[in-house]
């Protein structure tokens, strides 16, 4: 029966089973996420991670470049200000901070062949 589920000659396909308590965690955390009130809980939590990492892109905050607590919180005060500076000329602008991904195809920008 391997010629009929995969075309490998060497290895099959695997089946992976849960412990039952753990698939049960699992589904009930799976049918909790589609409840609104789980999203808009999580959507903080996104929203958290998208300042830290607005943080750690346009300001270098993963590392310190000074010693000492007091010259290290002064630099991050002043990553916070360049970074509220940054997002306000954005939103001023009208230009979004995220960026989208796009295809390769896209970036050719090639028109259709008619």
């Amino acid at each position: 029966m391997r010629d009929q589920c995969t075309r490998s000659k060497t290895g099959g396909r695997t089946l992976s089973l849960q412990p039952r308590e753990l698939q049960e965690v699992l589904d009930h955390a799976r049918l909790q996420q589609a409840d609104e009130q789980w999203r808009a809980k999580y959507g903080t939590r996104a929203d958290v991670k998208r300042t830290i990492h607005q943080a750690v892109a346009f300001t270098g905050m993963r590392r310190a470049r000074y010693l000492g607590l007091q010259k290290t919180h002064l630099e991050h005060v002043f990553s916070a200000v360049a970074l509220n500076l940054i997002r306000l000329d954005a939103w001023w602008n009208g230009h979004p901070l995220d960026r989208t991904r796009v295809s390769h195809l896209a970036r050719l920008d090639l028109p259709l062949a008619a």
